[in-house]
């Protein structure tokens, strides 16, 4: 059995090579299955040769050997894309975000629904090249760098006077680029043709990377054991003053959307914007920490300037788009780290499930399990739910086992293999350490016998959870992007998008590895997780990144996942901008991609690729309708290395590939130098932005 169709059977949920599941207790719900039919579309021709692309070997030499990268989102013939918002745009009293990511469809009628929207970061060059002509206000960029020059690009704001004029300049800049991160919340208009159109109306608000810095009753909320931190008069850290009340949500990368119709936001990297590191009793390193930072290329550290308490920032939001008034709640039950994607399970009579991953390199697979029952998975009190739970880190073992290991302060510290980075051993000090001996292991385990040894409370365990969790033995995972629950039988897809290790951590090498067993691989991954009961579960890879001559499906580095109602696998990636199309760093993937792997039928087995994004993007967020009619998706960072494309740029990279008779041949490839998306005119300012998909004939997008 080759290696594709071993990964399809798992895919499917079947079993291969003896990888067989328990499935008992598992909830299956109804699903249309997939015909047993060719694609309703031509897949997209990627610059790199696949046995998906109807092609010989012969076929492939010739028609590979110049390829020219367009700057657009393409499409396969017979759909249509519009428009639905992009950056700058009205929204409410505010507007449109930057770099817009995870999407939330809610309905409240068959013909009105609300799109939420996550707003995750500022890409600098295109940013502030477009900043006047988009919104028509002057952005101090330029005067803000030339102060800081002196400074070495980089200054403690919050400490210089209140009336310094640069204080002042750094202020106006942090707030512009904080209003254009955090949540948005936009109602549409169903059209009988299948697609959507903004009908702007009362619900539409935005949620700013500084909601309630002048306005208190805009304040985010918070629930769950790091409230008693945030009240706490005694500290060794930094206290704002706020108590458990919060200003602003930032980072929001991905999320999903609850059976009762609220949309949790992850906030990702926060670490860019605030201090990450803590202190024993998961107080907040102080503003200082985190410097403001601005040149051409990077803008960091923006909630120095406004004194914003780090440990308030890298936690899971919850928002109910249909109600106006309410800010937000931040549960820190689930812990904080670098949130990316949420899945949820919710069934009458057990406990919440929360799965999460944090997205770095190292990072872990999360399960937080409420301390009450589901009564009602639709009924809006499971919000409560969140306020109380245990938080566990997933245990992988390289036979295909696994367990949940709870972070609770009578759990053991036994970090696994160094280099491991670790709660600092100066509790005084706190931050982290990092252990680069099995003999440094060996005295940390001897010093601290537990987490409660480590940190004051439960609440600090929380707050710190990478740390505590690499100290409790959770293996380091590589990057994971997305985790969705399988509606045909409950198992956890998780996506792991990259396994190259990092300065701060490594992804467990005997767990990620290439489809034929190569270490490191960067191609990413795509796990299938199925619980087994007893805090114990069974993994298995379902699908691997990479090159078909390496054993992969032709993607790279998977990252947003989303099933459809007819049972497809819906799947973007995360290919590094630098990245892309770089013959130096695996580049021969072209931009980034939106792909469909079906889960039955007679295409079962192979990945297809729908649409590819314009220069210098990602994109982002897929969201099937529940008819199944229209994809909304984001389009993110367009010129994000490059800016504007001005007077159609490019250059000519070459690359050396192979046909899929395996014979080497040399590609010219065209690639445009920044982008004009989505106007598209020459000279055109890029702006991130959403989109919908439809087939012209108003049919479901894979029939």
């Amino acid at each position: 059995m080759n290696l594709a169709r071993r990964e399809f059977l798992l895919l499917l949920g079947g079993t291969a090579a003896g990888l067989a599941f328990n499935q008992a207790g598992i909830a299956k719900p109804a699903v249309a299955a997939v015909a047993n039919k060719p694609l309703a579309f031509k897949p997209l021709r990627t610059p790199l040769p696949l046995p998906t692309d109807g092609l010989n070997a012969a076929e492939q030499l010739l028609q590979y050997r110049v390829v020219t990268i367009n700057d657009r989102l393409e499409i396969p013939e017979g759909y249509s894309q519009e428009l639905l918002a992009s950056w700058g745009d009205p929204v409410g009293n505010s507007r449109f975000g930057y770099n817009n990511d995870y999407l939330a469809l809610t309905p409240l009628s068959p013909e009105q629904a609300l799109l939420t929207v996550n707003f995750e970061y500022i890409s600098p060059l295109p940013w502030r090249q477009a900043f006047t002509e988009v919104l028509a206000e002057k952005l101090p960029y330029s005067s803000v760098v030339a102060g800081l020059e002196p400074h070495g690009g980089k200054i403690n704001a919050w400490g210089l006077p209140a009336a310094d004029p640069l204080r002042l300049e750094i202020e106006k800049l942090a707030q512009q680029a904080l209003i254009d991160q955090g949540l948005g919340v936009i109602q549409l208009q169903r059209l009988s043709n299948g697609g959507w159109r903004r009908n702007p109306d009362r619900l539409d608000r935005r949620i700013t990377g500084l909601a309630g810095l002048k306005e208190p009753s805009q304040r985010l909320r918070s629930t769950g054991p790091a409230v008693a931190v945030f009240k706490s008069s005694k500290r060794q850290g930094f206290n704002d003053g706020l108590g458990e009340a919060i200003i602003g949500t930032f980072a929001n990368c991905a999320g999903g959307t609850t059976p009762w119709g609220t949309v949790l936001s992850a906030e990702e990297n926060f670490q860019s914007q605030v201090p990450e590191a803590v202190y024993a009793d998961g107080s907040s390193f102080p503003p200082s920490a985190k410097p403001f930072q601005c040149t051409q290329q990077s803008l960091y550290g923006l909630g120095n300037p406004f004194g914003l308490a780090g440990n308030k920032y890298g936690w899971m939001v919850e928002l109910d788009p249909a109600n106006p008034n309410d800010p937000g709640t931040k549960h820190t039950a689930l812990g904080r780290f670098r949130h990316e994607a949420v899945a949820i399970r919710a069934d009458a009579g057990k406990p919440l499930e929360v799965y999460s991953g944090c997205d770095r390199r190292g990072g872990h697979i999360y399960k937080f399990v409420s301390n009450g029952l589901v009564q009602n998975p639709k009924d809006p009190a499971n919000s409560e739910l969140f306020h109380a739970g245990v938080l566990h880190g997933a245990v992988f073992n390289p036979n295909g086992s696994g367990e949940w290991r709870p972070l609770l302060p009578t759990t053991a510290v036994a970090p696994i293999a160094a280099p491991v980075l670790v709660p600092h051993a100066n509790r005084k000090q706190g931050g982290a350490q990092l252990l680069k001996q099995s003999s440094e292991i060996s005295a940390y385990s001897n010093q601290y016998r537990n987490l409660g040894d480590l940190y004051s409370e439960l609440g600090a365990i929380l707050i710190d959870a990478h740390l505590a969790a690499n100290a409790a033995g959770i293996t380091g995972t590589a990057r994971p992007e997305d985790t969705d629950i399988d509606p045909r039988n409950g198992d956890l897809l998780i996506a792991f998008t990259s396994g190259l290790p990092g300065d701060e951590g490594v992804p467990d090498q005997s767990i990620f590895k290439g489809p034929k067993g190569q270490t490191p691989w960067n191609g990413g991954w795509i796990m299938r997780l199925r619980e087994s009961g007893g805090g114990k579960f069974k993994w298995s890879m379902v699908a691997t990144g990479g090159t078909p001559q390496e054993g992969g499906l032709g993607f790279a580095n998977p990252d947003n996942l989303a099933f459809d109602p007819s049972g497809a696998l819906w799947m973007v990636t995360d290919i590094g901008t630098k990245e892309q199309n770089d013959y130096r760093s695996g580049g021969e993937y072209g931009n980034n991609a939106c792909w469909v792997l079906p889960t039955g039928g007679s295409q079962a087995g192979k990945a297809f690729c729908f649409a590819i994004g314009p220069m210098e993007s990602e994109l982002t967020g897929p969201c099937p309708s529940a008819d199944g009619r229209s994809l909304l998706l984001a389009v993110q960072h367009p010129g994000e290395l490059n800016g504007r494309r001005q007077r159609g740029a490019k250059e000519a990279r070459g690359f050396e590939l192979q046909n899929n008779a395996g014979k080497s041949f040399k590609q010219l490839r065209w690639v445009p130098l920044g982008s004009n998306w989505p106007q598209g005119s020459s000279d055109a300012w890029p702006r991130p932005g959403v989109v919908v998909i439809r087939r012209n004939d108003g049919a479901p997008l894979l029939g």
